[in-house]
């Protein structure tokens, strides 16, 4: 249950000004919201005394639809597992190729399945959430298939969605930092494994790499059921971070010289919240670092020294600002070892199955 200094929260951090245009025609992604816009009421048809001041109705603030408050005002339901095809099995689990439900798209997923009896109450889960692959590049079968055996080895259903655009899913790649889709569909992929039947609805985990560690971090501050989290060189930095601390120049511009605008989703947020520097308020209210308090479970951390595609001072950073908000967090450091942690990457993986095997499989 949210305390209610979120509230507060979340009366600061709306966004102000939506024009009475925009309010006639709210996004369906916000349609059902509390807080969606909505049409101006009509005049009244009551006669009202010629001395009584007549006003408009103020338009209906609204969220950012990356805002975490708004992201845990939508409905998540997952769906059925549809089963699509019968892949050659691993040493102790069943493969297959599935399918599910996300906001009216079909997303295709890897699902392992333990051999044997499972537990009364089911196999315990790990949400596999795979970093970026250029979407025409990405197949199900193919990447991070040494994480999912090690995983699936242990005594776990592996759930790995492709998110929208990827392989054979529905819906445009629409990209994890400047729209909620690809969260939305990891929502709903934890929801679908809720209801399948050989699954213990009560042990859903997640696993994160990369953009991956991105979406198992905010996930788990809008999802209270998730159990536990584990992010490998993740994309868990603030949003203000994100925009003036990855991927800098590495030589400053002469002075002079015009500014490069921002490109992509820096350039969304920026046009609709200013600099950082202006609107703190607006850019906490899509950071999940804002709401760690409200983390769903415990969370390790995994980061190489090495790392030259996400700034090991990103894990460093999380890791302080968990243990300020009270939460259980633990962090790896690995000295030397590169984005994949692929010098490291038994040692780590071994941390991480503990880790599953102490808030997944533990009372």
């Amino acid at each position: 249950m949210r305390n209610a200094s979120k509230v507060l929260r979340l009366m600061s951090v709306v966004i102000v000004g939506v024009s009475a245009a925009a309010c006639a025609s709210p996004s369906p992604a916000l349609a059902d919201s509390p807080l969606a816009p909505t049409a101006a009421a009509t005049a009244s048809s009551t006669p009202t005394s010629t001395d009584t001041p007549t006003s408009t109705p103020s338009p209906t603030p609204t969220l950012h639809p990356l805002a975490i408050e708004a992201m845990r005002q939508g409905n998540y339901p997952g769906s059925e597992v549809f089963f699509e095809e019968t892949l050659e099995p691993g040493a102790n689990y069943a493969r297959y190729l599935v399918a599910y439900h996300s906001e009216g798209l079909t997303i295709y997923a890897l699902l392992t399945v333990p051999f044997g009896t499972p537990p009364p109450t089911g196999w315990p889960v790990i949400v596999f959430n795979h970093g970026f692959i250029p979407p025409d590049e990405y197949r199900t079968t193919e990447r991070y298939i040494a994480y999912v055996d090690s995983l699936a080895r242990s005594g776990y259903i592996v759930f790995r969605p492709d998110y929208r655009g990827h392989g054979g899913s529905d819906g445009p790649a629409s990209g994890a930092y400047g729209s909620p889709g690809y969260l939305v569909d990891v929502l709903n992929a934890a929801a679908t494994m809720r209801r399948y039947p050989l699954a213990d609805p009560e042990r859903i985990g997640m696993w994160g790499h990369s953009m991956g560690g991105y979406l198992t971090l905010r996930a788990m501050v809008v999802d209270e059921h998730i159990r536990a989290g584990v992010i490998w060189a993740g994309v868990v930095a603030s949003y203000e971070d994100l925009l003036t601390r990855w991927r800098p120049t590495q030589t400053p511009p002469p002075p002079g010289t015009p500014t490069a605008v921002p490109r992509g989703w820096r350039s969304g947020l920026l046009a609709a919240f200013g600099p950082p520097e202006t609107n703190p308020q607006l850019w906490d209210s899509v950071s999940a670092n804002a709401y760690l308090a409200d983390l769903s479970g415990p969370l390790q951390l995994h980061h190489g020294t090495a790392d030259t595609s996400v700034p090991y001072e990103f894990s460093e950073t999380l890791y302080q600002q968990g243990l300020d908000a009270g939460a259980t967090v633990e962090f790896y450091t690995y000295a030397g070892a590169d984005h994949n942690l692929s010098g490291p990457f038994s040692v780590a993986m071994a941390r991480t199955i503990q880790f599953f095997d102490t808030y997944l499989k533990g009372p």
